[in-house]
């Protein structure tokens, strides 16, 4: 596993308004986030990885059932400032619920689906994002479809073209689920856009995605067999099982 940073990080989003339609009974009359995984809510072993990653701040954007989640979690976990931005009338989608929360994450933050379990040097991504000058990162990676089909091409230092629909043969990478987005960003595709993976693909397309590679794979509760496998890989890390 890559050393989580020592520093503070940006406020971290987590997109927390998926249905959890494939999950079935597991997710029956909760929010994915809750899903019971290795003895306790997934979420809270995802707010201990990224308070031990460095950060501070904490915004979930919310939807489907997301009272459960603030009443749960609440506005102070593991050290973490926790606020809530919820879907307007209708589902916001995953760029729409970004740019609803913009006021409480400010002109630069990571973001990550809240259904994941990313282990990566979150500092480590962010500086180089910074370092960039870019205005927007994605970490990626090498899959060679091997978690699902390809989506990004990287040339090592940005993400060169991303397509989440269509991708290419020459598409040897995916994307790994954090991300960073600047106000500039945010901005970058029409304002009726709802797609993160559109607003992706505009970034590409005009040099402005850094990228970031992972080395170690990642983990989630999107369908039955992943949150089994998650959960058996949670449970080992927490018995000390998994270095």
């Amino acid at each position: 596993m890559s050393s989580p940073g020592t520093g503070a990080i940006s406020p971290i989003c987590l997109l927390a308004g998926g249905l959890g339609t494939r999950l079935g009974a597991a997710a029956a009359g909760r929010p994915k986030a809750l899903v019971e995984v290795a003895g306790e809510p997934f979420t809270f072993h995802v707010l201990r990885l990224l308070r031990a990653a460095g950060a501070t701040r904490v915004v979930y954007c919310v939807g489907h059932l997301g009272a459960q989640i603030e009443k749960t979690v609440g506005h102070r976990r593991e050290g973490l400032d926790i606020a809530y931005s919820y879907d307007g009338p209708g589902l916001d989608g995953t760029l729409g619920a970004l740019r609803r929360a913009r006021p409480l994450l400010g002109e630069r933050f990571l973001y990550l689906y809240a259904d994941t379990y990313l282990r990566i040097d979150y500092a480590a991504a962010e500086a180089a994002w910074q370092r960039s000058g870019l205005s927007a990162l994605m970490t990626v990676l090498r899959n060679e479809n091997r978690w699902g089909p390809s989506n990004a091409r990287f040339d090592g230092t940005r993400v060169t073209a991303y397509d989440k629909t269509n991708p290419s043969a020459e598409m040897t990478y995916i994307d790994y689920g954090l991300g960073g987005l600047s106000g500039a960003a945010l901005d970058a595709a029409a304002p009726g856009e709802r797609d993160l993976a559109v607003l992706h693909s505009v970034l590409a397309g005009s040099g402005e995605l850094c990228g970031f590679e992972a080395t170690e794979r990642f983990y989630e509760i999107g369908s039955p067999a992943a949150l089994a496998e998650t959960d058996a890989f949670l449970t080992a890390l927490s018995a000390g099982g998994v270095p």
